[in-house]
């Protein structure tokens, strides 16, 4: 319920931040199965960026689970209210004309289309940080296949839950065929080429 909150215009506005701290604010989400290479690939880009003199921010989806979002756990219903969170955080880095780096598995279409929504369309730059289930089981960083597999996790994505590829992501990373630096290279000439920096 909304009853008795009225919206704040600042006398700051997102050009004017823009336009003082020489960048647009922009949301940069990954997506992609566990093990994927996102948030390695975040946090490579991030630090190119800032060597850059940009201003940016990283939010990492399990260290979203650790405080925002630890009262969430892992059902569909549930799934749905950490990307709406995790969205309307990266919302505010991004108005305030930060280059806001979100890394989470965001597996079902329909809520990566939700956090465009939020976050706006010109602003929201998808990610699809790709690699076949075979691939993440073989690196499984976390141990958390192994325990999808031996029944020991449910609704993991990939496993025993379903993970819906995006179909017209503005950039897809093949961690299969791409290592670390090739992959900041393809996102950077992206960012580049459509003059987000």
């Amino acid at each position: 319920m909304t009853l008795n909150i009225f919206w704040h215009n600042n006398k700051v506005t997102f050009e004017d931040r823009c336009k003082t701290y020489k960048q647009k604010g922009i949301v940069l989400w990954f997506t992609g199965l566990s093990g994927a290479g996102k948030s390695t690939i975040a946090a490579e880009l991030e630090n190119k960026l800032v060597s850059l003199g940009k201003i940016t921010y990283m939010i990492d989806g399990d260290n979203l689970r650790m405080g925002l979002n630890k009262d969430l756990g892992f059902s569909e219903e549930s799934r749905y209210e950490n990307i709406r969170r995790t969205a309307e955080v990266a919302s505010l880095f991004k108005n305030a004309a930060v280059i806001t780096l979100v890394s989470v598995i965001s597996p079902y279409r329909k809520m990566r289309e939700m956090a465009k929504e939020i976050i706006g369309d010109a602003a929201f730059v998808d990610i699809y940080v790709k690699a076949d289930i075979e691939t993440c089981i073989n690196r499984d960083p976390k141990g958390l296949y192994k325990k999808a597999i031996n029944g020991e996790i449910v609704s993991f994505t990939g496993i025993s839950d379903r993970y819906e590829e995006p179909e017209n992501p503005k950039v897809i990373i093949d961690t299969n065929e791409l290592d670390l630096g090739n992959s900041v290279n393809v996102i950077m000439e992206y960012l580049a080429n459509n003059k987000y920096i």
